[in-house]
C-alpha cells in the first residue's frame, strides 16, 4: 500500500499522525518488505515524534529507539506514526492532542488506548504489524477492541530506549498483527539485551521451572465483577471450552490480592509520570510560552503544552510523592506491588496460564466516559496485573458480539511466567488455528 493509499484510507479512521514518504526501507531481512508503523512516542531519526501532545508538536528525533533501529535493520518498511493517547495516558486515544482514532469496526467507537492508532492501522489494513507501548494494558486493550493480536513482552525483553517515557518500571514496547505467528515474528526481531538500558535482560534471565502442560489457571473470584458485560462473559466461558477442545486442561485458582494491581498502578504510575514529566518546562525542547518571569513562563508552559488528563496525573502522581504521604501512598503500593509479583509467580508453579478476558466490554462510544475517569481506569481491570508483575500477556481474538447492527471484536486476555513469551504463542496460534 502506497502512502497515499494509507493517507486515502486513513481518513475516516485517523489512525496516522503522520504516513512517511521516504520509508528506507529493505528487502533484506526476517521482516524484509513488511510494513510496520510506530506508536508516537517511538524515535524515528529525522521525524517529527510528539507522544500525541502540544508539548512535543514539533520535536524531531535525533537518534533511533533500539527497537525501531531492529526494525529497520531487519527489513521493515516504517510506514508512519500512529495516533495516541498523549503520553499514553488514557485507555481510548481520546486524550491525543491532534484528535481520536476512530474504530474500524465502527467509527462512532473507540479503538482502545493508549496505543489505539497501532491497532487501528493493523485492524484496517493499512500495515501489517506495528508497535505500541503498554504500562498498564495499552497494547493488549486496544488489540481487543480492534479484533487484532497484542504483545506485552516480560519487562525488559525490549529494550526501552529512544521510548518516550511514561512510567519507566512500567512500560514496554510490543507487537500488534492480525496472527499470532507475525506477533512472534516481530517480538523476536526487537526483544534482547541493550547497552542503553540497563533493564534489558535475555533470554536464560528467567530459567524454566515448568515445562508447558497445557494448565490453564482462571482467577474466579477476580471475575465476579458487576463491570463486566453478560456477552464479555459468555465470550469468555465459551473461549474457555474452546481450549479444552484443544487439550488444555482448565482449573480454578485463586489470587487474592489481583484486586489490589488496578489501585497499586494508579499510584505507582502517576508518580512515576510527574517525575519523568518534570523535564517538560519549556527550556531544554519542547513547547514554550512566555509569561512575565521564569515562573510565568513555567506554569503557561505546562498549562499549554499538557492537557487534561496529562494535568490530572500529574497532580495525583506529585501528591502522591509528597512529604508526609509518600510512605501511606507510593510506599504502600510498591509493597503490593511486591506482593502481586510473588502470588503470580507462585501461580505460575501450578499452571502455565492465566486466563482472564481482555476487556469488560466492546468497544465503547466517543464520549461515553471521558466525564467519568474512574470508569475510564476500570478499562485496566484485566490488563493492568502484568504489568504490576512484569509477567508477559497477550490479547487474542476470540469473537464477536453484536452491538447496534455492528460487530464488535472481543478478546481473549492470557498470561504466562516471566520469560515464558514461548507459552502465549503456542497456546495462541493453537488458539487461533494458526
Amino acid at each position: 500500500m502506497t502512502p497515499e493509499e494509507i493517507k486515502s484510507k486513513d481518513k475516516d479512521i485517523h489512525a496516522f499522525l503522520e504516513v512517511f514518504e521516504d520509508r528506507g526501507a529493505s528487502s533484506d531481512g526476517p521482516l524484509g518488505g513488511k510494513r510496520i508503523a510506530i506508536k508516537d512516542n517511538m524515535l524515528f531519526k529525522g521525524h517529527k515524534v510528539s507522544a500525541g501532545s502540544k508539548m512535543l508538536e514539533n520535536f524531531t528525533a535525533t537518534y533511533d529507539a533500539t527497537a525501531v533501529k531492529k526494525l529497520k535493520d531487519a527489513g521493515a518498511i516504517i510506514v508512519g506514526r500512529t495516533n495516541m493517547d498523549e503520553f499514553a495516558m488514557g485507555s481510548s486515544t481520546e486524550n491525543s492532542a491532534f484528535g481520536p482514532t476512530k474504530n474500524p469496526h465502527d467509527t462512532s467507537r473507540v479503538p482502545g488506548g493508549s496505543s489505539g492508532g497501532s491497532a487501528a492501522a493493523v485492524a484496517a489494513g493499512m500495515c501489517d504489524m506495528a508497535l505500541g507501548s503498554d504500562t498498564g494494558g495499552s497494547i493488549r486493550q486496544p488489540a481487543a477492541l480492534c479484533g487484532v493480536v497484542g504483545l506485552k513482552p516480560t519487562y525488559g525483553r525490549v529494550s526501552r530506549h529512544g521510548l518516550i517515557a511514561l512510567a519507566s518500571s512500567l512500560d514496554q514496547i510490543g507487537p500488534f498483527a492480525k496472527t499470532v505467528a507475525d506477533v512472534r515474528l516481530v517480538y523476536n526481531v526487537i526483544k534482547g539485551r541493550d547497552p542503553m538500558d540497563s533493564t534489558t535482560i535475555s533470554d536464560d534471565t528467567y530459567p524454566e521451572r515448568k515445562k508447558f502442560s497445557k494448565i490453564v489457571g482462571v482467577p474466579r473470584d477476580f471475575l465476579e465483577t458487576d463491570a463486566m458485560s453478560p456477552e464479555v462473559k459468555n465470550n469468555f466461558e465459551q473461549s474457555l471450552e474452546k481450549l479444552r477442545g484443544l487439550g488444555y486442561k482448565v482449573v480454578d485458582i485463586k489470587l487474592p490480592n489481583m484486586k489490589y494491581a488496578l489501585p497499586a498502578y494508579y499510584i505507582i504510575l502517576p508518580a512515576e509520570a510527574s517525575s519523568n514529566l518534570a523535564r517538560y518546562d519549556g527550556v531544554k525542547y519542547g513547547h514554550y510560552a512566555e509569561g512575565k518571569d521564569v515562573i510565568e513562563d513555567y506554569f503557561k508552559t505546562r498549562g499549554e503544552g499538557f492537557g487534561r488528563e496529562v494535568q490530572r496525573r500529574i497532580i495525583l502522581g506529585t501528591y502522591v510523592l509528597s512529604s508526609g504521604y509518600y510512605d501511606a501512598y507510593y510506599g504502600t503500593a510498591v509493597e503490593v506491588q511486591k506482593i502481586i509479583r510473588d502470588e503470580m509467580r507462585r501461580a505460575f508453579e501450578e499452571v502455565d496460564l492465566v486466563a482472564t478476558p481482555t476487556t469488560l466490554g466492546p468497544a465503547f462510544k466517543f464520549g461515553e466516559k471521558t466525564s467519568n475517569p474512574l470508569a475510564m481506569y476500570l478499562e485496566d481491570l484485566f490488563t493492568v496485573t502484568a504489568n504490576i508483575a512484569g509477567t508477559p500477556a497477550i490479547s487474542l481474538p476470540s469473537g464477536f458480539v453484536n452491538v447496534e447492527g455492528k460487530d464488535l471484536p472481543l478478546g481473549l486476555h492470557l498470561t504466562a511466567d516471566l520469560g515464558r513469551e514461548n507459552n502465549l504463542f503456542v497456546a495462541g496460534k493453537e488458539f487461533l488455528g494458526e
